[in-house]
């Protein structure tokens, strides 16, 4: 099954500015403040939030950035998201078809959360060596993936997640792990931080 596209997208948000209730739920608010607890406390230069929707976990993740890229490819929902963050000056938003299109630099967090299970498993594994060229050696992946699977989308979350860490095994470890009764949460770091850790204990 190939991607969801663009199109697929402008649907669900043209019949609601807010289709996941990303606002109003307990339990998204609860799997914000799980994901940033996930991130153990530490301060990043550079972060990347991949599908960052209207922008409600951007604005979280906010506070643990010096810098900090949404990137989604539905304009409406980059427009909310750029007045959630308004009151965060080095939070910047911008249109990325990924894995069409992926931003220049380095980030020593990327964070995919809610978007893996949408995309094929080509594509998926295109999103693992984008990850490889542009994350930090002490960088952090964060993935937060919901548990089910919608009869439209090529993979279940728990899939997308197990399929993603095994791609990325050779350069990557699940440096922590969560279960949720919905939804999983896996940070991963390189093998060349845990290495590096292990060297100067």
């Amino acid at each position: 099954m190939t991607s969801h596209g663009p199109s697929h997208f402008q649907r669900i948000y043209n019949a609601s500015k807010d289709p996941w209730n990303y606002q109003n739920s307990d339990y998204e608010k609860a799997k914000r403040d799980a994901t940033v607890a996930a991130l153990d406390g530490r301060r990043f230069r550079s972060g990347l939030e991949v599908g960052c929707s209207i922008g409600e976990l951007t604005h979280r993740l906010a506070d643990y950035c010096d810098q900090l890229l949404g990137v989604d490819f539905i304009d409406e929902a980059l427009a909310l998201a750029r007045v959630r963050c308004g009151n965060q000056a080095w939070v910047s938003f911008r249109n990325v078809q990924v894995p069409l299109e992926w931003p220049e630099g380095q980030f020593d967090l990327i964070v995919l959360s809610e978007v893996l299970y949408f995309l094929s498993s080509e594509d998926s594994q295109n999103v693992v060596a984008l990850c490889k060229r542009c994350l930090a050696a002490d960088g952090f992946i964060l993935l937060v993936n919901w548990l089910d699977k919608s009869p439209d989308d090529p993979s279940s979350g728990n899939a997308a997640a197990v399929r993603f860490i095994e791609t990325g095994r050779d350069w990557l470890k699940v440096g922590f792990s969560r279960r949720a009764e919905r939804y999983r949460l896996d940070r991963l770091e390189t093998l060349i931080s845990s290495t590096s850790a292990r060297a100067t204990n």
